[in-house]
Order: C-alpha cells, then sequence, then structure tokens
C-alpha cells in the first residue's frame, strides 16, 4: 500500500508525464482533441488565405465595373466564374429582350457564381464550429473520467495527502486544458472567417450591379 502511494506521489508532473500516465480513455481523448487541433490550424490558415485571394479578386473586380472588362488570370476563382457566367446568359439570348431584362439576368447569374464561390470557401466551417462548442466538453468528459481513477487510486492506498492526489488530479484536468486550446482557437478563426466573408459579399453585392449594367449596354463584346 505504501509502496503504491509512494510511486504515486513520485510520477512526472510535465505534460509527457501527465499523458504518459493518464488513463487510456483520457489518452484517446487527448490523442483525438489534438488531432482536430492540427486539423482546425491546417483549415484555418487554407480558409483565410482563399479569403485574401477573394478580396484581391474583389478589388480587381471593382476597377473592371466600369470598363466591363472581365480578364482573369487563371481559369478559377470569382472573376472567372462572373465572366463564365455572364457568357453563359448572355447566349442564352438577348436580342429580343430589352437592356433592363439583359441587366437584370447578368447580375441575377453572377449573384449565382458568387453563391457558389462563398460556399466553396465555407465548406469546413460547420467542422470549426463544432470543435469550438464541442472540444470543452470533451476534454471536461476527459477530466471526469480521470477524477474518478484518482478516486479509485485513493481508495486503493488509503492515503488522501496532496501528494497522492495532486498527480491524479492534474492529469484529470490536462484533458481539460487540451479541450480549451483546441477550442480556442477553432471559435476566433470560425467568427473571423465568417465575418470576413460577409464583409466580402457585401464589397462584391455593387461591383456585380455596376459590372452588370456595364455589360448589357457593351454587348456581347463586353463579356469575351
Amino acid at each position: 500500500m505504501y509502496l503504491m502511494a509512494e510511486e504515486i506521489a513520485g510520477r512526472d508532473l510535465s505534460i509527457i508525464g501527465l499523458f504518459h500516465h493518464a488513463d487510456i480513455v483520457v489518452k484517446a481523448i487527448i490523442i483525438a482533441l489534438f488531432l482536430a487541433s492540427v486539423i482546425c490550424w491546417m483549415m484555418a490558415f487554407e480558409k483565410l488565405f482563399r479569403v485574401w485571394l477573394l478580396n484581391r479578386e474583389i478589388s480587381v473586380l471593382e476597377t473592371s465595373t466600369k470598363s466591363g472588362n472581365l480578364q482573369p488570370r487563371k481559369p478559377r476563382g470569382l472573376i472567372y466564374s462572373l465572366k463564365e457566367a455572364a457568357r453563359a446568359e448572355w447566349a442564352e439570348g438577348s436580342q429580343d429582350s430589352t437592356n433592363g431584362e439583359v441587366r437584370d439576368r447578368l447580375e441575377l447569374a453572377m449573384r449565382g457564381a458568387t453563391k457558389r464561390q462563398l460556399k466553396f470557401i465555407e465548406k469546413g466551417l460547420p467542422f470549426l464550429a463544432t470543435l469550438g462548442s464541442a472540444a470543452p466538453f470533451i476534454g471536461l468528459f476527459g477530466t471526469v473520467w480521470g477524477i474518478m481513477n484518482s478516486f479509485t487510486a485513493i481508495a486503493q492506498t488509503k492515503d488522501t495527502s496532496l501528494a497522492v492526489v495532486a498527480p491524479g488530479i492534474g492529469e484529470a484536468l490536462f484533458a481539460t486544458a487540451v479541450g480549451l486550446a483546441a477550442a480556442i482557437p477553432a471559435v476566433i478563426f470560425y467568427n473571423q472567417i465568417t465575418v470576413a466573408l460577409g464583409r466580402a459579399s457585401d464589397r462584391v453585392t455593387p461591383a456585380i450591379v455596376g459590372l452588370a449594367r456595364t455589360l448589357s449596354r457593351n454587348g456581347v463584346e463586353g463579356v469575351h
């Protein structure tokens, strides 16, 4: 009994030591949260980079509104999607339509293309939202499980000294710390990316309106 108490009291309380001596369930929770955190950071940087590219294309689009000259640098992205949407809408027939009808159709088609681009960037954001809300509770589950094991160890050693109790409690609380470390960046990134996409949508709307007006006046030459 006393050997077990001395063994518990002499545990390594470093991060590696806490993980090493944790229960298998707590270890599984910590590993899962760590992997989810890695995915969160990778996804966040990828989304932020796409938002940056989107804002750069919107800036180019804003300068092209008056001329109606859409020249995408690559066969993808927002400007390319807008050009193809305008080209397809024009090809469906504009000979018997008034200028206002053509403008409305072009605007509707480009709005749809913009919405598809935004939805493409939004892929994966539910994961960040889910991780931000669920990770603390998953970590808390690991903490509760670890504390239950700590109480079991206390009952076996029949020793309630702090040296015996502290290692088990530390291992249990480590799971909550990992859960918070995974959740906090996920919430921050989710909010930042969501706000950035909303602002990008607000910027691109007037540009599309002006571009549709210009293209409806210039005719097919404006979309080729």
